[in-house]
C-alpha cells in the first residue's frame, strides 16, 4: 500500500482524497496555488506544497511542478481527483516515468477513451450499442453537409477533444450547416487546441445515464448501476440522482452489462463511468467515457455503502475487485451548490463568504471546502459544495433535500441553492419526467 498521496486537484474532491487517505493510514499532500493559500485541503493534508500563482495554466495544469512536488516530499502516488490533469494521457504517463503511481488509468487508455471520435469506434470493437454517425472525424464543411444529408437532419456535431458542451451545436436543417459548423471549430480550437469535429444522428427527448464501472490490474471490472444526470444547463450538470426514476431492472442489467464489456475491453483500471444517451424507448447509445472520478460519485456511495475513492486507492495498489455488480437499495440526489446567480442567467458570484449555516441531520450528506470567512476565487470552476441526501425512497429523499436546502445559507455570495430549491418543487421533477431538454423551459420564479 502507498505511504504517501499528492493529491494533484483542489476544493472539495482534495478534501474527500484527503479524509479517505486519513482513514486508510496513507500521509498525504496538499498542492496550492497562491488563490488557494486559505483552502481547507491546504490545512487538512500532512504536508502542503505551493505550485504557482492563481491561474491553473500556471499552477495546477503545471505538470513539472506538479511531479517536483511529489518528489521533494517523496510521494509515491498521485490522486488527480476531477477535471484539470485527471484525464491527461501525458500526466499519466509522466507520472509513470518518475516511478510515482497515476491512480487512475493509464496513458493508453485514457487515449483511448479521452477522444471521442477514437472511443466511439473502440466502443464498436467492443459490441457496445453507439449513436449512428460519421466514420471518423469530418474532413471540412463539404464532408459535414455530405454525411448530415445522408444520416437525415436533425444531427449533432461535437469537438472530438470536446468537454463541458464545448464545440457541441445541434443542426436542424442544411442551411443552418455552415454557420454552426464553423463557429464550433473555432469554439473546440480556441478551448482545446483542437477543431477536429464529428457527426452523430441526434437522438431526441433524451436522458442522459451513467454507469459508475471499477476496474482492476487483472483486466476484471464491475458495475455499482446507474446515476441519471439528466438535468443539466448547457451540457453541465446541475442534479444527479440515482436509482434513475426513469430505470427499469431489465434495462439496468443491460446497461450495466455494456459498461463492464466496454471497460474489459480496454482492460480499464479504476473508477470511471460509462455514459449513454437513452431515448424514450429505453434504447441506449454509448456517448463517452470518464477516465476518472466523478463530481456526483457521492450520490453511488450513499446507495451501495461503498467508498469509491478508497477502491480507487486500493486498485492502484494492485488490489483485486470481487467482481460483484451492485444494485441500489435506496435513494439518493445530489445538488450541485455553485457561486452563480440563478436569477442573473447563472453569472458566476465570486467573493467572501460572510454567513455560512451548514445543514445535516439523518440522510444528509454535504461536501464542501467552503467555510465562513473563505473568499471564492474567482479563477476556478465555480462550484462550491455538493449537497447529498439520501432516504428509502425517491420522494423521501426529495423531502429531505428540501429540508436541507431550506437549512442552507451562505451570505455574501450569490449561490444555486434558490434554484434547487424550486426544482424540488417542480411537478415534472416530482414526476421524474425529464430529459436533458428539462432546462430549456424551466424559469426562475422571482
Amino acid at each position: 500500500m502507498f505511504k504517501k498521496i499528492l493529491i494533484a486537484n483542489r476544493g472539495e474532491i482534495a478534501l474527500r482524497i484527503i479524509r479517505t487517505c486519513r482513514e486508510m493510514g496513507i500521509k498525504t499532500v496538499a498542492v496550492y496555488s497562491k488563490a488557494d493559500e486559505e483552502s481547507l485541503h491546504v490545512r487538512f493534508a500532512d504536508e502542503a506544497v505551493c505550485i504557482g500563482p492563481a491561474p491553473s495554466s500556471e499552477s495546477y495544469l503545471k505538470i513539472p511542478n506538479i511531479i517536483a512536488a511529489a518528489e521533494i516530499t517523496n510521494a509515491d502516488a498521485i490522486h488527480p481527483g476531477y477535471g484539470f490533469l485527471s484525464e491527461n494521457a501525458k500526466f499519466s504517463k509522466i507520472c509513470s516515468e518518475h516511478g510515482i503511481k497515476f491512480i487512475g488509468a493509464s496513458a493508453e487508455q485514457i487515449d483511448r477513451m479521452g477522444d471521442k471520435a477514437t472511443a466511439k469506434q473502440t466502443m464498436k470493437e467492443a459490441g457496445v450499442p453507439t449513436i449512428p454517425g460519421s466514420d471518423g472525424l469530418l474532413k471540412d464543411l463539404a464532408d459535414a453537409k455530405k454525411t448530415a444529408k445522408a444520416m437525415g437532419y436533425p444531427v449533432m456535431i461535437k469537438a472530438t477533444a470536446g468537454g463541458g458542451g464545448k464545440g457541441m451545436r445541434a443542426i436542424w436543417a442544411e442551411d443552418e450547416m455552415e454557420m454552426h459548423f464553423n463557429s464550433a471549430v473555432q469554439e473546440a480550437t480556441a478551448a482545446f487546441g483542437n477543431g477536429g469535429m464529428y457527426m452523430e444522428k441526434l437522438i431526441l427527448e433524451p436522458r442522459h445515464i451513467e454507469i459508475q464501472v471499477v476496474g482492476d490490474q487483472n483486466g476484471r471490472a464491475c458495475h455499482l448501476s446507474e446515476r441519471d444526470c439528466s438535468v443539466q444547463r448547457r451540457h453541465q450538470k446541475l442534479t444527479e440522482e440515482t436509482p434513475s426514476p426513469f430505470m427499469t431492472s431489465k434495462l439496468r442489467k443491460r446497461m450495466g452489462e455494456a459498461a463492464v464489456k466496454a471497460a474489459e475491453f480496454i482492460g480499464y483500471e479504476g473508477a470511471g463511468t460509462v455514459e449513454f444517451l437513452v431515448d424514450k424507448n429505453g434504447d441506449f447509445y454509448f456517448m463517452e467515457m470518464n477516465t476518472r472520478i466523478q463530481v456526483e460519485h457521492p450520490i453511488t456511495e450513499q446507495v451501495v455503502d461503498h467508498d469509491l475513492i478508497r477502491e480507487q486507492i486500493m486498485v492502484a495498489a494492485g488490489v483485486a475487485i470481487s467482481g460483484k455488480n451492485y444494485e441500489p437499495n435506496l435513494h439518493s440526489i445530489e445538488c450541485r451548490i455553485n457561486a452563480e446567480d440563478p436569477y442573473n442567467d447563472f453569472r458566476p458570484s465570486p467573493g467572501k463568504i460572510t454567513t455560512l449555516h451548514m445543514p445535516g441531520g439523518h440522510g444528509v450528506r454535504l461536501d464542501t471546502h467552503v467555510y465562513s470567512g473563505y473568499v471564492i476565487p474567482p479563477n476556478y470552476d465555480s462550484m462550491i459544495a455538493k449537497l447529498i441526501t439520501t432516504a428509502q425512497t425517491r420522494e423521501e429523499a426529495i423531502s429531505k433535500m428540501r429540508r436541507a436546502l431550506d437549512e442552507f445559507v451562505i451570505e455574501g455570495v450569490k449561490t444555486t441553492i434558490p434554484f434547487h430549491r424550486q426544482l424540488m418543487d417542480h411537478p415534472d421533477y416530482i414526476a421524474g419526467n425529464y430529459t436533458t431538454k428539462f432546462m430549456e423551459s424551466f424559469e426562475m420564479a422571482q
